[in-house]
Order: structure tokens, then sequence, then C-alpha cells
């Protein structure tokens, strides 16, 4: 019965659980009946190898979900490497891989499927190799071999004073990076920081020439539709055997020189060029890292590898020559900043490309602005060890007499095609608005609930499909009542439309809290408030509400 009833859509839902990913199969779910979620996810394992990698999970969804394992680079098929169970007393979902090997060290995936959507999260099992051994001459000379890794000088911080951190960042940062910065580090007089900034910048000038020459034409660490991350500068050094050490959160790195793919770290020196690189990217990646020369530093950036996936990866474009093409990434999870590329190359924001994040920091999104032939290629959208990719065409210009009148028309600002709908649902139920926008390029969608932006509430579940924009509440409630508002923006224009929900049932006390708060700050007009109060919870099944109401209105008039 239930299943002749499901029609396959595919909504995305945000979960409770932060990484997890919804995807909901039904427009509107039947009464009683909930998309798969996770209560408690799997966790990051870092294990021995031989030993015993046991993830664990627990679900919820109605009916019962599924639960099924997978990892990125391999299959979970063989029973004997992996062993899949239920426990019934923890009511936990486990994966249990015996014997683990280093080339079992992956992201693994576990999904909890049923009839009405899917749920999945990730988790990372790092192995390390069994270098141990029972012999104590072999033991003795591992202990003369063992080095003690070097931490980098740190000046301290003092009581009530900003992070030094923050200053060696913003010393090698671009400009267009420093609102981002201060806001990481909690930093809100900007006045005062550039004023402390050129101060800065010029002490670190004096303790650079020091050991260098010059020093120039940085580029912060960004990572590579290779998948590898690197930053680059220019420097000539004073005295040509200085050390010049590498550091990650303050602790030296080993690194090789650049020969060798192996080395997770490298410097590879071309002339008066250095470039530093990070391969085979993982989530403990992400970092301060920083190069100096002796003890002066040359330069800090910061490594951020945010643990989010695609939920709407990017689509090709085909567009006239002249036109803007626009490509629209959503991630899972908050990500302030990501890296744009063109055929492998890292663009910026300005005359050439238009990048804007949304409020929420979910949709990233990248406009070619009047497009011609050498702009067609490969475009990516890189999230730290994420990416996704798609192609741009562009066609010769046409004339405007042969264009179509969808061809012709680049830019609009957003319209409501379908508004939002009055909703009347009984207390306990739930409730599904929904209404249709369009726009080029796509509008950013803001939800109100009484004027209050519910974008990022979790009590709402909020989607974006192709320009059918969702808001879904599971059970609602009395002070679910009001006024909902969709806005809709985009670099030309805005559009709105709004529509009520009224939950039925509403109860006496509920009305009265509500009357309560349009009621003027005048102890005058309180004082007879615990009569009315009285009048309206005796005669509010009788249907008198709304004609008191009324009355008391007009008498505060007066």
């Amino acid at each position: 019965m239930i299943k002749s009833c499901i029609f396959k859509v595919e909504i995305k839902k945000r979960s409770r659980v932060p990484g997890v990913m919804i995807t909901q199969y039904v427009e509107e779910l039947p009464r009683g009946k909930t998309t798969p979620d996770f209560t408690r996810k799997p966790i990051a394992l870092t294990v021995q190898e031989g030993r015993v990698a046991i993830f664990k999970a627990v679900v919820n969804g109605d009916p019962a979900p599924t639960v099924t394992w997978a990892r990125n680079k391999g299959d979970t098929s063989d029973p004997e490497k992996y062993k899949p169970r239920y426990d019934e007393r923890t009511r936990e979902h486990v994966l249990e891989i015996v014997n683990v090997q280093v080339d079992q060290a992956d992201t693994y995936k576990c999904f909890a499927t049923n009839l009405f959507g899917k749920a999945m999260c990730t988790a990372a099992l790092s192995v390390f190799a069994d270098d141990q051994t029972n012999d104590p001459e072999d033991f003795r000379k591992m202990l003369r071999k063992t080095t003690i890794a070097k931490k980098r000088k740190e000046k301290p911080k003092k009581e009530g004073e900003i992070d030094p951190k923050f200053w060696e960042v913003m010393l090698s940062a671009k400009k267009s990076d420093y609102e981002r910065i201060c806001h990481e580090f909690g930093v809100t007089d900007y006045r005062w920081m550039l004023k402390q900034l050129n101060l800065k910048k010029k002490e670190k000038e004096d303790e650079q020439a020091k050991v260098v020459e010059n020093v120039g034409n940085m580029k912060q660490i960004e990572v590579k539709t290779s998948g590898r991350a690197e930053f680059e500068f220019d420097m000539k050094l004073k005295d040509a055997d200085s050390k010049i050490n590498l550091y990650k959160n303050g602790e030296m790195l080993d690194y090789g020189d650049g020969t060798d793919d192996s080395s997770k770290h490298n410097m590879k020196k071309t002339g008066d060029k250095y470039k530093f690189s990070i391969n085979n990217l993982g989530l403990n990646d992400g970092g301060l890292y920083q190069v100096d020369v002796e003890d002066v530093n040359i330069i800090s950036t910061t490594l951020a590898i945010p643990d989010v996936e695609f939920d709407g990866i990017l689509k090709d474009a085909k567009v006239v020559e002249g036109q803007d093409a626009m490509f629209e990434g959503i991630f899972s999870g908050p990500v302030p900043q990501i890296t744009w590329c063109a055929n492998d190359i890292s663009v910026e924001h300005g005359d050439r490309y238009n990048i804007t994040v949304s409020e929420d920091k979910l949709t990233h999104s990248l406009v070619v602005k009047n497009c011609k032939k050498e702009d067609k290629g490969v475009y990516t959208a890189i999230a730290g060890i994420k990416s996704s990719r798609a192609t741009l065409a562009v066609d010769d210009n046409k004339p405007e007499k042969n264009m179509s009148k969808k061809q012709r028309v680049t830019h609009k600002p957003p319209s409501i095609l379908v508004p939002l709908k009055r909703h009347t649902p009984p207390k306990g139920y739930q409730c599904y608005m929904t209404c249709a926008v369009r726009g080029c390029p796509s509008p950013y969608i803001a939800w109100y609930h009484n004027e209050i932006c519910i974008n990022s509430d979790n009590k709402y579940y909020i989607t974006n499909t192709s320009g059918v924009c969702s808001m879904y509440i599971l059970r609602v409630r009395p002070e679910d009542s009001g006024e909902y508002k969709v806005v809709a923006v985009n670099p030309f224009g805005k559009a709105e439309c709004s529509s009520t929900l009224k939950v039925k049932g509403m109860t006496a006390a509920v009305f009265i809290s509500m009357f309560e708060k349009c009621l003027p700050q005048s102890p005058d007009l309180h004082d007879g408030l615990s009569f009315v109060n009285s009048h309206v919870a005796n005669n509010f099944q009788h249907g008198y509400v709304m004609q008191m109401g009324n009355s008391y209105a007009r008498a505060l008039k007066k």
C-alpha cells in the first residue's frame, strides 16, 4: 500500500547531526513516517597495522532503515576482511575490519536507507605500519635513532592580546582576504587593525632584511585540481647556506626536493622561486603552515580542509559568445571559501569572474563574464579534498535576429512563478510549503517566519531544487502560526512572496500569550488583564475569543 504511493524525487534535507546528508525520495511523507537519520555517526579511526578497526553507528527512521557500508577507493564485499553486524543490545550497526592493512586506509561511508529516503555520512580510517621489534639490541638502536620533533619558537601571548598567529597570517595575506581572516580570529576594529598591520609589516621587513635580500610574489596555499596543495614565493637569500625550515602548527616538518612523489612535503627551487607542496591530502593536513629562514618568518599561510560533501555538483554550461556563464556548487555544511579553477588555473573575483558565497556559506557560485572562445574548457570547484568539475562550451556569436528569445536574455532579476499558498494543518501534523522562483543568475533564497530568517534553524527542512523552493515542518505547533515569506535575491533585483500558516486547535493559553504581546507597556492597561485572561479561558471553546479580543482592543484605544 505504501509502495504504490511513492513517487521518486530527490529532496536534500538537513540532519541535526553535522556531516550527515539526507535525501528524501517523496515530496510529502505519509503521516508518522520519516526518512533515515543518524543518532550517532561513526568516528574517524587511527589503528596499527594488523589490529582490528571497528566503526559504529546508530540510526533511526520509520520504517526502520537498512544499513550498508562502502569505501571510496575499494569495496567491502570480502566477508573475510569486512564483517558488518547489528548489536541488538546497544542498537549499534557495526563494521568490523579484521587484521587491518595499510592499503585499507580510506574514507568509509555508512548508508541508512528506507522507502522514503537515504542518509549518508563518512569516517576516515588511518593505518600506521607495525615497525615494532622484539630484539632488545634493535630496540636500543631504534631509540638512538629517535628524534624529537622540533617546535617553532612562538611569541608568548599576553592576557587580553590578539593571538600572534593572526598577525603572522595577515602579514602574508592578500587584501581581499583581510575581512575573512579578521572574522576567523574575532577581530572587529578594522581601522585599528590596518594601523597595527602597517607597523608590523615594517618590523617584519626589518627582520627579514637580516637573512634575505628580497622576498615577494607570495601566493597563499591552495588545493590544485591534482589534489596537491601548494604555496610559493620569490626569495633571494643573503647566505645560500641558510637553513629553510617548514612548520605545521608550530612543529617542524621534513621535506623532499620535489623529485620523489612519495614524499608528503616537498620544496622545489627554480631560480629565486620556492614552491612548497603537500601530497596525498587528508583531513588531518589542515593547519597553519610557516616557512622560516633560520629563525625569521618569511610566510605564514592557512590550509583549511572542511569535512563536507557536495550536495549539488557543478553542471555543464553552454552559452553564446558574449553571454555570462554560471557554475554553482552546494555543500553539505558551511564552507567560508573554496578555490575555483579554469582549465586547472585558479581564478579570482574581478573584472573577468564574479565569485559569490551565500549567507549560510552552503552555496558557492562562479560567473564567467562576457564569455569568449578562450573561456571554454573545464571549470573546477575545490573545497579541501573534495572537488566537482563541469565544462563550458562557447558558441560563435549569432546575429540578434537569428537568436532565440532565451538566448537574447542574459540577465534576469528574480521573479515568482508560483507563490506560497495558505496552510491550515491541525496541531501535530506536517506542513510542506513550496513556491517556484526563477532568475539569472540563480537567486539566493531566504525564508522568514514573522520577519525572522529561518534558513539556519534546524527545526525547518529547507531545500531549493531547480527553482522549486520548499520548507518542511515535521510536526506543527501553535507557535508555528504566522506569516511565512520567501525572498529571492540576485545581482539584478529582488522578488518575494508570502502567505500564512494557521495551526488548527490553538489553545486559550497560547492565544492569551500572543494577545499579551500586542498590548502597550502601560500598567493601567494591564490592571484588568487577569480578568480578561480568565474570561478568555472560560469562553475560548465557545467561539467568543475574537469578538472579545476586538472589543478589548477598541477599549484600549479609548
